[in-house]
Parts: structure tokens; sequence; C-alpha cells
């Protein structure tokens, strides 16, 4: 399966609605992505991981790169739409301590 990447701009936040499987095959087009966006000036960014069905830990790879790159733009990323089942492999990996992992998503409650 293919990965799905939807970018909308709303009240200065960047909104990413991923879409299908993160793994190695996806990660190098979501990392580019979000690289791009990551060098902004004081980017805010809004990933929705709501129809994310798979990830792996290239995926993860992928999401802290793009945090050290957001603090060093100095700009803020969070994580919304979060399964419970991706949401185990980002407490597994310790990366809810450092991430803002949330399962709601902006707006409304998933």
């Amino acid at each position: 399966m293919n990965l799905s990447i939807d970018v909308q701009m709303k009240d200065e936040k960047h909104y990413i609605t991923l879409a299908g499987e993160i793994d190695a095959y996806t990660a190098p087009e979501l990392k580019n992505k979000f690289m791009e966006l990551a060098q902004l000036s004081e980017p805010y960014i809004v990933v929705d991981l709501t129809n994310v069905s798979y990830m792996d830990s290239t995926g993860l790879g992928v999401f802290i790169a793009l945090l050290k790159a957001i603090k060093s733009s100095e700009g803020k990323l969070k994580f919304v739409g979060v399964s419970e089942r991706i949401k185990r492999l980002f407490d597994i990996t310790g990366l809810t301590e450092i991430l803002n992992v949330n399962s709601h998503v902006e707006g409304g409650v998933k």
C-alpha cells in the first residue's frame, strides 16, 4: 500500500494528513515533505495519523528527524488521531516523552 500525504495551511499551521502505511518504502517521500516544511521560520506542524494503518521503525525515524529539524527552526510539532496500535509504538520507544502525541483530532474528538 502507498502513503497519501495531504498538506493544508490554516491559521498559520500546516496540517499534514497521512493515509496508508509508513514503512521503508514510503518513508523517504514523507521525510522529504516534512523537511521542506521544517525549513520554514518557526513552523507549526500538526500531523494527523487517523488513517495510518501501519507504521514501522522507519516511520519513527522520520518523526525523530522532523522533531530535530522543527526544534532547530524554533517551531512546534503535534501528532493527532493516533490509534492505540501506533501510540503503543510511541510508548514502547519512549517517544511519548519527547513528542506531543494526542489521540484527538484538532477541531473535534476522534
